[in-house]
């Protein structure tokens, strides 16, 4: 029977992997428990590796240790590259908003954390231990702890105490945060969307324009643009009742009705230019784009062919060349302008108006087989993974600061993630994966991760929550996870409009927690969680990474 002992009991790489891959089967299983229609999901994994880790489960410290690491960064790594090509233009259009309330939400926690130290009686490193795991936020433990031994080197027990602390607030910091969410979702449950589709998003607002400004007739389309800073393409032109395609060259003249996709801020800006706006609602969901006119006909074209990708969609002279007019370009879910300046992607789904011969030609210069995206770019991953860890493992002094700061195993990966699938096409990388790949390699990630932290903090996890102190600590751990974000989160939907979904993902994202994230996500069809959360993700992580330093080197 030594057969039975070499793989359950000896220390052997065969042994490591059949207890994390048991944990892991387990937490998954558990996960699919629902309890008031509310599923923790993974999160069942970390609390199997911490009963484990209780009842003497144990594999090799180093082993232990790659494992939990990888899967970290493979989960951060997968998440920028997801959300990356839509991610600068989120940004632009409302980034700097989500980062600051972000940082409140930093603010907050933080000043919660040390106005509770008088009142509690918690040495400070302890509570910036909580502190890490009510914000699920592991660099951040390490910065910390990194601190106190360079401040105390012989504190080898006030080290270890953070890191029990963490491991203690991590599951409060995890159960706080949900709690939050289902709290904010039950307030603003008729603000919730259910995503965006092809022709109804904030991106690209459909509109129809009668022209009666005399300042622009006969003027064509490529000087009206110049008249005004507001981007728009002209999907339809109605002259006497005839459908046209337009082209930079299209002459505008009086009484001509035009089918116009912009943002939907640009539209006042628009009806200024072209003189009256229509009343007839054209981001219907049940339009069928097909009927308005029989001449032409509107499709999707998928970007499948290498060579288009990072190509500038003017570099195409697709309009001119085939008479057709490319309204949209859906990526990562968001909807983008067709912009001349535009580069494509691979994966990029484009909405094309023309004639069916006209378009079937352009569906064979891009591609349309959607077989082609299902191979895997596996260099890019490798890659993205290496660049990543190393920019992570860089020290950057800040001035004042004994000690340099890291961005660490997270804040490295989702920093090149996010650039690497915002412009990767730009240097021909082909960094494109699709949804169901993706989320194989997050959720493949964050499991073996969860496995591993829960094996390594459960041997004296429930010695230390059976106690009084233990009973304090979870307490304040749970106050600090759910406070912060149900008063940011509040403010920011009810006073600041921010919608249902950006707010949750923005919150989740200021608290690292990906594993509310896949609660939030859960609550709406569209990507808007995730993109808000890689928004603020990466900010956040260098400020908490930041921040503990400095409160470790001010107030130890």
């Amino acid at each position: 029977m030594e057969w039975i002992q070499d793989i359950f009991i000896n220390s052997t790489f065969i042994q490591a992997i059949i207890v994390l891959s048991i944990i892991c089967a387990i937490g998954l299983a558990l996960g699919q428990i629902k309890i008031g229609g509310v599923s923790l999901g993974v999160t069942f994994v970390f609390f199997t590796g911490i009963l484990a880790g209780h009842f003497g489960f144990r594999i090799n410290p180093d082993m232990l240790l790659f494992a939990q690491n990888f899967g970290l960064v493979l989960f951060i790594y997968s998440l920028g590259v997801q959300v990356g090509p839509g991610f600068f233009s989120s940004f632009k259009q409302g980034g700097v908003k989500l980062n600051l309330l972000a940082t409140s939400v930093l603010v907050l926690g933080t000043a919660m954390a040390l106005g509770l130290i008088p009142l509690t009686g918690i040495p400070l490193p302890d509570m910036m231990g909580l502190l890490s795991g009510a914000v699920t936020n592991t660099p951040m433990l390490g910065a910390g702890q990194q601190t106190l031994l360079q401040i105390e080197p012989d504190n080898i027990s006030g080290s270890n105490n953070m890191a029990l602390a963490c491991a203690v607030g991590y599951p409060m910091g995890v159960i706080g945060v949900i709690l939050a969410l289902v709290v904010l979702k039950t307030i603003f449950s008729r603000k919730i969307t259910t995503g965006r589709k092809d022709e109804s998003t904030e991106n690209a607002f459909v509109s129809e324009f009668l022209v009666s400004n005399p300042a622009i007739f006969g003027l064509s389309i490529k000087e009206v643009m110049k008249l005004t800073s507001a981007k728009f393409v002209i999907s339809r032109d109605w002259k006497k009742g005839k459908v046209n395609i337009p082209t930079s060259e299209t002459i505008i003249e009086e009484g001509d009705h035009l089918l116009v996709i912009s943002n939907k801020n640009d539209v006042d800006a628009i009806r200024t230019i072209f003189g009256e706006k229509a009343d007839k609602d054209w981001n219907k969901k049940d339009i069928d784009w097909n009927r308005i006119d029989r001449q032409l006909v509107s499709r999707h074209i998928l970007v499948t062919k290498p060579n288009i990708n990072g190509v500038k969609l003017v570099s195409l002279k697709l309009r001119n060349t085939f008479g057709i007019n490319i309204t949209r370009v859906n990526r990562a879910g968001i909807d983008l302008l067709a912009s001349p300046s535009l580069r494509l992607q691979l994966g990029d789904k484009l909405t094309i108006v023309g004639e069916t011969t006209a378009i079937d030609h352009v569906a064979e210069i891009l591609g349309n087989e959607e077989k082609q995206l299902n191979n895997p770019n596996l260099f890019a991953i490798f890659l993205g993974l290496a660049t990543g860890l190393i920019l992570g493992s860089i020290p950057l002094s800040i001035p004042g600061m004994s000690m340099p700061i890291k961005l660490g195993l997270a804040g490295g990966p989702i920093i090149i993630g996010i650039l690497m699938g915002a412009f990767g096409p730009r240097i021909h990388l082909s960094t494109y994966t699709t949804r169901s790949a993706n989320l194989m390699l997050r959720q493949l990630g964050i499991v073996i991760y969860l496995a591993g932290l829960g094996l390594s903090a459960g041997e004296n996890f429930f010695d230390t929550v059976f106690r009084i102190e233990g009973l304090i600590w979870i307490a304040v751990s749970f106050a600090l996870a759910i406070i912060p974000v149900l008063a940011v989160g509040f403010i920011a939907t009810k006073f600041l409009k921010t919608d249902y979904a950006s707010s949750v993902g923005m919150l989740c994202g200021s608290m690292a927690n990906p594993i509310a994230l896949n609660y939030a996500n859960t609550t709406t069809d569209s990507d808007e969680p995730s993109v808000a959360y890689a928004t603020v993700y990466p900010f956040s992580i260098f400020l908490r990474v930041i921040t503990i330093q400095i409160i470790m080197l001010l107030f130890l």
